[in-house]
């Protein structure tokens, strides 16, 4: 198969805004003058270019947008941007009415300690955030006043890695709004020489077809596309953009050898890609986790995958699967050949898996180990064959060990280095850093799964990128008296399409030449070559020196050491990782990088209430349910409660070992929001928007004794309703009584079962028979249709068949207390689970919705500022404030800012919030 290079970036062309910005549809546009055209609530962006220079795979890049003030009054101005995660920031100016305002890049603690009254007092916030898979948002307000002009230049480098031998270019469009002078320039320059060049977006029509100019001739390649105000509109009377989707550049490169050597002061980069090597079959050992939180979509989902990669399968390659929940299934004693009857068998069991048990990771894993490793042993896999481990979890081990550095521990000792292993994790529950650590100690690295519909291809994706191994035990030796802090230079596989890369610095800066041995093991024999290379030889490729900018390779050697410094310090410990840190810091302040280490400061003018920020790197960190009780567990198939199974005593010092901890919450998420769809407190709802990494908050007022529906999913059977409780005595000076929740009840009909929670007692009834618990007990219990953890004295984990799992959590005041009772908060885990049908006051909020913010403005409170929001062609007026997530801290709380909706949530809820009062609990 042809390979293809394509580079590979993500960004967003930057959305500018201001704070009283209206959607546009809410309005009906019509034909207004060009002048009138451009500007969006006075706000008009004269000009908006990407500028790409990519040289040797090395990508920088610069945004550059202008905007003007119009209105009459000062306003605010929004630069808004998405880069791949893998992309350093290394500048970032504003330039308003000529003066420029710069930011710089300091040691995180030191731009933290600078900034930590503004950072206290909310003013400061983070600028960098995760906003997708493969993206960061970069985001910057600035207040300018009436006629003013702001200029926004961001920069941004990257090295492009390859993958099914393409290097893609993917630029998200979306300004929002008609632009004087949009442009996208990419200028390529690959010294292999350039085969082949296109682009393409979503978004083309065929008159916007046109307006994308592409060449390329030997070593360069160029794409430009810049349509008019007339090509932009969606129409010809119309005064909306139609310049929304994806752009994308894609380009291949010539391959006559194995690799490519490039010198260039006192730096080199060597890359490393042969073709047209037979490929090497593989031994695959899928380590599946099958706990009863896999239920419903993810299991689903996994079996889809795992038949595909069936299909995928070569005759000479070899499997088996290992199933784990509580308990370690093995399909077969050991590897078998991908014979058509044996793919066969494997496609009857695929399709037979399902969900059992909880997560006995480390079983699962270690039996994976053995069973490749008796393989090896016994001669059963051929002798040239590559080896590879993965594993899909979704959940946190918690049976057999558990402890997360002791699995670490015992797996890389099994391991012993022999083969990769991988490990992908399934949405935000698992441990992410335990499973990427676990992953690079045994040369294999960590991937995360996203729930969504896609999620099959995820699983499929992955494979297909280690599917195909054309080497192993790859080594790339440079004279060790000649080279210093050179980057990797072992790989444990080389998979077709993918790219090797090392660099690193000569000890004598003046030296000009370089002499490489390369040795990998394939199909039939050992590799091995030498390649020689001068200075001369890379000058002479490099003529064209408009394509070049700075000492790029240097650069380069930069941005990869510090990328695999930033690698190695995830499994490091004491003293090794603070030499690692120590390196880092300094690689990333010299070459002035946003990386994880350092933070860039962005200051702005003081006129106008405007406030400093500090840009951080994101990571991708724990997710969000990593702290979360337990999980939810299989469905055994008992009918009765008297022959329940309850698992005490161990569970209680496990169960220890989780909480509902979540970090404390900051306006702009440095990743995944950490909370849930909840009610809690006097009542008071958060519903998380994830879309726009916020919330929205609303309180419903009613009556002790009334019962309010919650949930309601008639798919799945599941209904929740809450029954509120006052104040043991009024509060007269308050015109609004407290009010909580005392009792939830819910019901699965289908499964004839109930489930009512009290401040003092959980009651289960299952037909005509009832069970019930106290507070005080800690217990497992694990029923057909019903999964109940009761975490003494705390709270509750639930789910019932195979819906969504929920928190209840017991708030318990001092009994002597003259005022307040004990009461109860709830709080939705995967909401996703339950239908589309579902409604309720909090079930509606299981649906995206979305909303705008504008004409922000001082409150009552001067804390709390007052807004108007558009949501369900709705305008209401909304206040910033807090809403308490009491899941970490049942006494005090955590703030979760939020924006509030008054007078019982009216215009955010569907109806009225009378029309949610039920008659009874069940």
């Amino acid at each position: 198969m042809e390979k293809h290079l394509l580079l590979y970036m993500l960004l967003l062309i930057p959305a500018f805004g201001s704070s009283d910005f209206l959607i546009a549809h809410f309005r009906n546009i019509k034909k207004r003058n060009a002048d009138n055209d451009l500007a969006v609530n006075g706000i008009e962006i004269r000009s908006m270019k990407i500028d790409s220079k990519v040289t040797s795979r090395f990508a920088h890049n610069v945004i550059t947008s202008q905007a003007i003030n119009r209105g009459n009054v000062h306003k605010e101005v929004v630069f808004d941007v998405e880069l791949p995660k893998t992309a350093f920031i290394t500048n970032f100016s504003m330039t308003i009415d000529g003066v420029t305002y710069p930011g710089s890049i300091k040691e995180k603690e030191v731009a933290k300690k600078q900034y930590e009254k503004a950072v206290s007092q909310g003013q400061t916030a983070g600028l960098v955030k995760a906003s997708g898979r493969k993206t960061e948002k970069f985001t910057v307000s600035v207040n300018i006043a009436a006629a003013s002009k702001v200029t926004f230049e961001l920069t941004y480098e990257e090295l492009l890695k390859r993958q099914f031998g393409k290097y893609e270019m993917f630029i998200k469009v979306k300004p929002k709004q008609l632009v004087k002078d949009f442009e996208i320039e990419v200028n390529i320059f690959e010294p292999q020489g350039i085969s082949e060049l296109e682009a393409e977006g979503t978004f083309i029509t065929n008159d916007l077809q046109n307006t994308i100019r592409k060449a390329f001739s030997g070593k360069k390649g160029s794409i430009s596309f810049k349509p008019t105000l007339d090509q932009q509109r969606t129409c010809a009377n119309c005064s909306q953009s139609l310049l929304d989707g994806d752009f994308t550049v894609k380009y291949d490169v010539k391959r006559t050898t194995p690799d490519n050597l490039q010198i260039v002061n006192g730096y080199f980069v060597h890359f490393f890609a042969p073709t047209n090597l037979p490929k090497l079959s593989k031994n695959v050992v899928f380590v599946i986790d099958i706990s009863g939180s896999m239920a419903g979509r993810e299991i689903e989902q996994t079996r889809e995958a795992l038949l595909k990669i069936l299909d995928d399968l070569k005759d000479d390659d070899f499997f088996n699967f290992i199933l784990f929940g509580s308990e370690v299934r093995t399909w077969k004693e050991t590897l078998i050949k991908a014979t058509p009857e044996n793919l066969d068998e494997a496609r009857k069991f695929v399709r037979g898996i399902d969900v059992e048990g909880m997560t006995n990771l480390h079983g699962g894993l270690m039996r994976g180990i053995d069973t490749l490793n008796a393989a090896h042993e016994r001669n059963l896999v051929p002798k040239r064959s590559a080896s590879i481990i993965i594993m899909l979890t979704d959940g946190q081990p918690n049976v057999g060990v558990s402890d997360t550095q002791e699995i670490q521990k015992l797996v890389k000792k099994a391991i012993e280095g022999k083969y990769p292993l991988y490990n992908l994790g399934f949405g935000y529950a698992v441990d992410y850093n335990f499973l990427e650590k676990m992953a690079l100690e045994n040369k294999g690295l960590a991937r995360r799964i996203y729930p969504d519909s896609d999620s099959a291809l995820q699983l499929q994706g992955f494979y297909d990128e280690v599917s195909n191994p054309m080497l192993m035990d790859v080594e790339l030796n440079y004279p060790e008296n000649e080279i210093s802090d050179l980057t990797k230079n072992n790989f444990k596989h080389f998979y077709d399409g993918s790219e090797i890369v090392v660099a690193g610095r000569f000890v004598d800066h003046n030296q000009n030449s370089l002499t490489v041995d390369v040795k990998g093991e394939g199909l039939n024999d050992a590799l091995s070559f030498t390649t020689q290379q001068d200075a001369e030889q890379t000058a002479k490729a490099f003529q064209e020196q408009e394509y070049i900018f700075g000492d790029y390779i240097e650069r380069l050697w930069a941005y990869l050491t510090i990328e695999q410094l930033l690698e190695k310090r995830i499994s490091a410990t004491g003293e090794e990782k603070e030499n690692l840190t120590a390196k880092v810091l300094d690689l990333s302040l010299k070459y002035k990088f946003v990386t994880p280490l350092t933070s860039m400061v962005v200051t702005k003018p003081e006129d106008y209430d405007n406030q400093a920020g500090i840009a951080d790197k994101p990571t991708e960190g724990i997710g969000i349910f990593t702290r979360v009780l337990t999980q939810v567990f299989t469905m055994f198939s008992q009918k009765s409660l008297k022959s329940l199974r309850f698992i005490l005593a161990k569970v209680v010092s496990k169960l220890e070992k989780f909480s509902l901890d979540a970090p404390p919450p900051s306006y702009l998420y440095a990743s995944y929001p950490t909370w849930h769809t909840s009610v809690d407190g006097d009542p008071h709802f958060i519903i998380p928007v994830p879309q726009k990494e916020d919330a929205i908050c609303f309180n419903i007022n009613e009556n002790p004794g009334a019962v309010l529906n919650l949930i309601n999913d008639p798919v799945t059977g599941i209904t929740v309703n809450g029954e509120l409780i006052g104040d043991k005595r009024a509060n007269n000076d308050s015109k609004i009584q407290n009010t909580y929740f005392g009792k939830l009840g819910i019901t699965n009909k289908h499964l004839n079962l109930r489930l009512m929670v009290t401040p003092e007692k959980i009651t289960i009834q299952n037909g005509d028979e009832k069970t019930g618990f106290t507070w005080l007990d800690s217990v497992s219990l694990q029923q057909e249709g019903l999964t109940l953890i009761i975490n003494r004295k705390k709270n509750l984990v639930f789910s019932m068949g195979s819906g969504a799992s929920f928190v209840i959590v017991l708030h318990q005041v001092w009994k002597k207390h003259p005022l307040h009772q004990d009461f109860l908060g709830l709080y939705t885990l995967d909401s996703g689970k339950l239908s589309k049908q579902t409604h309720g006051l909090l079930g509606q909020f299981f649906h995206p919705i979305d909303f705008t913010i504008l004409e922000i403005h001082p409150g009552s409170d001067p804390k709390k500022p007052d807004a108007t929001m558009i949501i369900k062609n709705h305008e209401l007026t909304v206040t910033r404030g807090w809403q308490k997530d009491y899941r970490k801290d049942p006494k005090n709380g955590i703030d979760i800012p939020c924006w509030f909706v008054h007078n019982n949530g009216a215009g955010l809820i569907d109806g009225v919030h009378t029309d949610y009062v039920v008659s009874s609990l069940f």
